[in-house]
C-alpha cells in the first residue's frame, strides 16, 4: 500500500498478520532482473524507483505487458556510476518484487513503486537483449521467535532507537515515525526501517544478507547506534561553528555580495536611509572629527541587515547626530532699549536680573563675540524665576529651552547612555539642544537645588559641573554621541529655592542672583499689569464692564495670601472673577462693576490672614521690631513684664530659637552691665523676675535682628517710660552694646510702612540698603541710623513715664546683703 503526503510518498508494508503469500516460493529459473542505484529493497516494503536507462525501460514495459502478477528479481548496483554493469558489479543478494503504480514523468522517464518480496540469489545474469535476465533462486530468512523475551526487547530497542534518531536528524520526515508506529509484525518494521533510514548502501546490503532476522535487527542497532553518536558529533560541531561563524558576519559576506550585484546593475548608492543621512550631512557645520565619525558609521550602515536589531541602533545614533543644530546659531538682537522694554513689560521688579542681561547684551554688542554667562536665579517660590526665562529669550530673540531637575536621580540623565544599552538615549541637556534646533538657546535648569545627590546611578550634580563651567563646556562630552558638542554659546539660567542643597562646586561655577520676594506695592503692579487682564481672559469676561479698585487688589493680597510671590494672588483673583462669572451666568447680570474692599468678603469669604498693626505706647515693655519672614515683612511686638520674685530669673516665651534667646539674654546682661545710665537701682534685679514674650506663639521665630528691639523692651519696664510713638527698630547687638547690619531690610521697611510706623531705627551700616529702595516706597518714613543700643535708648525711650507706673520695693533682706 502506498500514501502520498504532501508529494512525498511514504512506503508502509501491506502485510499484517500473515505474510505467508509474501514468502510463497518461487522455482530456481531464468526471471527478468532490474539493476538498481543506490536503492537495496527489503522484504515487505514499498519503493518508488526512477527508471531510466533503455534496459530498465523496457523490462517495465514487458512486466505491463505480463499484467499484475508479474515479477522480476531487484539488485543493487555496486557502482552507481555503472551505466552497464556485469555480473560482478551487481550484489548478489535481493528481492522478488512486482509493480503495483506506474507514475510517468516529464522528461520520459517513468517511476514505479515496487512491492518487495521475499529475498532471492542471482546466479547468473544476461546482459545481451532489450533487458536484463538472468538464473535467480529462492534465499530464505530465519524468522523471530515469537516466544523469545530477548527478541522482544531488541525488537522494542530498535524503535526507540529510531525514534531518538529521527528527532535528531532533520532530514528525515516526521510521517517516518507515524509510519513506523502504524506496523505491528515486527519483522516488516525492522525491513521498513533498514530501507528507509539514510545509511550507506554497504551498510543496508550487509543487513539484507543477512539470513538470521535477530542477527539483522541487532546489525541494524549497531548502525543506528553509530549514527546517533555521529548525529551528536555533527550537532556539536554545527553549535561550536554558529559561535565561531556568527550571524553578523555571514550577513556581511552577503551585504558585499549584494552590494556587488547592486553596482553591477547601477543601484550602488546605497540605502534609502544611507541616502537621506548623507545628504543632511552635507549642510551640517561640523568639525572634522565630528564628520570622520559620522561617516565611518554610515559606511557600518550599509554592512548591516535592515531586519538586525544593531541596524536600527546605529540609524538612530545617525539621525540623532544630523539633527542636532552643529554650529548653528540663531542671531542676537542687541538692541538694549528694546531688550529692556520687553523684560520691564513682562516682569515688574527684578532690576538685579535684567540688569545682568543687558550688560551681557552690552558686552556682547561691542566685542562681537562672547562666552554666555552660568546664572543662578535662586529665591521663594512664584517670584518669576522660570518664566523670566522666556522673556529673557524673548529679549535676545533666542530659541527658548527648559529641563525639569527636580527629582533627578540618575547621571545618565544628563551625559547620555552608551550606545552599549538597550534604549540608550542622549542625555537632557543635547536633547534639549536638537529640540531647540540652534546652539545658543536660552536654556533654564529648573529646580537645579532638588537634584539627588550621590545615587547608585552616579551623582547628576556632578554631572552638571561639565555643563556649566564656561572652561569646560566647549567640549562637553555626551556618552550616547560619544563627540564632543560646544555648549559655550548657550545661555544657561538655573533657578532654585534653597542654595544650601546644592554642592560648593557647582555653586562655584554659577553666578548667584538673588530674587527676593515681592512687596505689596509690588504685587500690586504685578496683579494690574498682569494678573487681572490674565484671569479676566481665562474666564471669559473681557467684554464685561468690570474693574479692580488698588484697594481692593490690596486687601487680597493682605488678608487672603501669605506668600512671597504671586501664585496664591493668581488664584485669588481667579476666584473673583469665578464668582462674578457664576452670577453673571446665573442672574444675567454682574453683582459689581467695580470691585472694592466692601465687597471682596462676598465673594471670597472670610479673609484666613491678617496683619499687625501699631498698637500705641501706653504700656511700658511694649516695643515695635521688624521681622522678615518667607512670605515677606511684618512688625514684630516685644512684650516685657516685671514680677516680684527672688530675681536673677529670665523667662521667653513665644517659640524662640536659640539666636533670639541668646539675644535676650545679651540684652539683659547689657542692661545690667550699663543700669546706671538707665537711673536703675541695680538691686531691682534680685527683688524681680524679667519676662519677655513674643505674641502669636504657635509661630517659630528666630534671628538676631531683635536684639536691639529686646534691649529697648526690657529697658522701658525696668524704667517705667513710654516708648517714642509711632516707633519700630531693627538690629543685633553684641556684649558691648554694638549695633550690627541685619537684613530683608527692604520688606521690614515696607511692612513698618503700611503698619503706621513714622520711625525706623537701624544699624548705620544698612544705609546703602535704604539707598537701594526706590523713594516711592519709604516716602513718609524716618531713618535713624545708630551705631551701639545707647543711640536707640536715647531716642526711643522718652523722658514720659507710663500711666500708673510699677513701684518697685527693693528687697531689705537684699539690701543688706548687697
Amino acid at each position: 500500500m502506498t500514501k502520498e503526503r504532501n508529494g512525498q510518498i511514504s512506503l508502509i508494508a501491506d502485510y499484517d498478520g500473515d505474510i505467508t503469500e509474501m514468502f510463497k516460493k518461487h522455482e530456481e529459473g531464468d526471471m527478468l532482473i532490474l539493476a538498481t542505484r543506490n536503492i537495496v529493497l527489503f522484504p515487505g516494503t514499498f519503493t518508488p524507483v526512477l527508471v531510466g536507462r533503455e534496459k530498465s525501460l523496457s523490462l517495465v514495459s514487458t512486466m505491463k505487458k505480463s499484467g499484475e502478477k508479474a515479477e522480476c528479481a531487484v539488485f543493487c548496483q555496486k557502482d552507481s556510476d555503472n551505466e552497464n554493469p556485469e555480473f560482478e558489479d551487481l550484489y548478489h543478494v535481493g528481492v522478488y518484487a512486482k509493480i503495483v503504480r506506474l507514475i510517468e514523468m516529464p522528461d520520459e522517464k517513468i517511476t514505479v513503486i515496487l512491492q518487495a518480496q521475499q529475498r532471492c540469489e542471482l546466479k547468473s545474469l544476461e546482459t545481451d537483449g532489450s533487458c536484463y535476465h538472468g538464473i535467480v533462486a529462492d534465499y530464505p530468512e530465519i524468522p523471530f521467535d515469537d516466544n523469545d523475551a530477548e527478541n522482544k526487547t531488541i525488537l522494542a530497542d530498535m524503535r526507540k532507537s529510531v525514534e531518538k534518531y529521527v528527532k535528531m536528524n532533520d532530514d528525515i520526515p516526521d510521517e517516518t515515525l507515524f509510519s513506523l508506529r502504524n506496523i505491528t509484525n515486527d519483522m516488516l518494521a525492522m525491513n521498513f526501517v533498514c530501507s528507509m533510514m539514510p545509511f550507506a548502501v554497504p551498510a543496508k546490503q550487509k543487513m539484507l544478507e543477512e539470513t538470521d532476522l535477530k542477527k539483522r535487527v541487532l546489525r541494524l542497532l549497531g548502525v543506528l547506534g553509530q549514527e546517533i553518536e555521529l548525529q551528536k558529533i555533527r550537532i556539536e560541531i554545527r553549535n561550536r561553528t554558529q559561535m565561531d561563524i556568527d550571524e553578523q558576519q555571514k550577513e556581511y559576506f552577503l551585504q558585499q555580495q549584494i552590494k556587488n550585484i547592486k553596482e553591477e546593475l547601477g543601484q550602488g548608492e546605497g540605502l534609502p536611509e544611507q541616502k537621506e543621512l548623507i545628504e543632511k550631512a552635507k549642510n551640517k557645520n561640523w568639525s572634522e572629527d565630528v564628520a570622520k565619525v559620522f561617516y565611518k558609521n554610515v559606511d557600518k550602515l550599509e554592512t548591516l541587515n535592515p531586519q538586525s536589531p544593531d541596524f536600527s541602533v546605529l540609524l538612530t545614533y545617525l539621525e540623532t547626530m544630523v539633527s542636532l543644530p552643529w554650529g548653528e546659531y540663531t542671531t542676537d538682537d542687541l538692541d538694549i532699549k528694546r531688550a529692556k522694554k520687553i523684560l520691564d513689560k513682562d516682569h515688574y521688579g527684578m532690576e538685579k536680573v535684567k540688569e545682568r542681561i543687558l550688560e551681557y547684551l552690552a558686552v556682547l554688542s561691542l566685542k562681537g563675540d562672547l562666552k554666555s554667562p552660568i546664572i543662578c536665579l535662586y529665591g521663594p517660590p512664584g517670584v518669576g524665576k522660570t518664566s523670566l526665562g522666556k522673556s529673557i529669550a524673548s529679549a535676545m530673540k533666542r530659541k527658548y529651552v527648559r529641563v525639569s531637575l527636580g527629582g533627578l536621580h540618575d547621571e545618565s540623565e544628563i551625559r547620555g547612555h552608551r550606545r552599549t544599552y538597550i534604549g540608550a538615549m542622549p542625555g537632557r541637556i543635547i536633547k534639549n539642544i536638537q529640540k531647540a534646533g540652534s546652539s545658543n538657546p536660552v536654556f533654564i535648569l529648573d529646580e537645579i537645588d532638588k537634584i539627588t545627590q550621590n545615587t547608585v546611578n552616579g551623582d547628576p550634580a556632578s554631572a552638571l559641573l561639565e555643563v556649566l563651567d564656561p572652561e569646560q563646556n566647549s567640549s562637553f562630552h555626551d556618552n550616547y554621541l560619544d563627540v564632543d558638542y560646544d555648549l559655550s554659546k548657550v545661555l544657561f539660567i538655573a533657578t532654585a529655592n534653597d542654595l544650601n542643597t546644592i554642592p560648593r562646586p557647582l555653586l562655584d561655577r554659577m553666578e548667584l542672583i538673588e530674587v527676593s520676594g515681592y512687596i505689596t506695592e509690588e504685587k500690586m503692579e504685578i496683579a494690574k499689569r498682569h494678573l487681572v487682564p490674565k484671569e479676566r481672559e481665562n474666564t471669559g469676561m473681557i467684554g464685561e464692564n468690570l474693574s479692580f479698585s488698588s484697594s481692593a487688589i490690596e486687601r487680597i493680597i493682605e488678608s487672603y495670601t501669605r506668600e512671597s510671590g504671586v501664585r496664591q494672588l493668581e488664584k485669588q483673583i481667579n476666584k473673583v472673577f469665578r464668582k462674578l462669572a457664576y452670577h453673571l451666568t446665573l442672574d444675567g447680570k454682574l453683582p459689581y462693576h467695580r470691585i472694592s474692599p466692601d465687597n471682596i468678603e462676598s465673594l471670597l469669604g472670610k479673609p484666613p490672614y491678617y496683619r499687625d498693626v501699631y498698637q500705641g505706647n501706653q504700656y511700658p515693655g511694649v516695643v515695635t521690631g521688624l521681622a522678615w519672614t518667607s512670605v515677606g515683612g511684618e512688625i514684630l511686638f516685644i512684650e516685657t513684664s516685671l514680677s516680684k520674685g527672688k530675681g536673677a530669673k529670665l523667662t521667653l516665651t513665644g517659640n524662640l530659637g536659640d539666636v533670639m534667646k541668646e539675644s535676650a539674654v545679651l540684652a539683659l546682661e547689657y542692661i545690667k552691665a550699663h543700669a546706671d545710665t538707665l537711673g536703675l537701682d541695680y538691686r531691682i534685679f534680685d527683688s524681680y523676675n524679667i519676662h519677655v514674650h513674643v505674641p502669636e506663639g504657635a509661630t517659630p521665630k528666630d534671628g538676631p535682628s531683635a536684639g536691639i528691639t529686646i534691649a529697648t523692651s526690657i529697658a522701658s519696664a525696668l524704667t517705667q517710660r513710654k516708648v517714642r510713638k509711632n516707633t519700630a527698630m531693627t538690629g543685633e547687638i553684641t556684649l558691648r552694646g554694638k549695633v550690627l547690619p541685619v537684613g530683608g531690610i527692604k520688606e521690614k521697611i515696607l511692612a513698618a510702612k503700611r503698619s503706621g510706623i513714622t520711625d525706623i531705627l537701624i544699624c548705620q551700616d544698612n544705609r546703602r540698603d535704604i539707598e537701594e529702595i526706590p523713594q516711592m516706597y519709604v516716602e513718609g518714613v524716618t531713618f535713624h541710623y545708630v551705631e551701639n543700643v545707647q543711640d536707640v535708648w536715647d531716642f526711643a525711650l522718652t523722658k514720659e513715664i507710663v500711666e500708673n507706673p510699677v513701684k518697685f520695693e527693693i528687697d531689705e533682706d537684699s539690701q543688706k546683703k548687697n
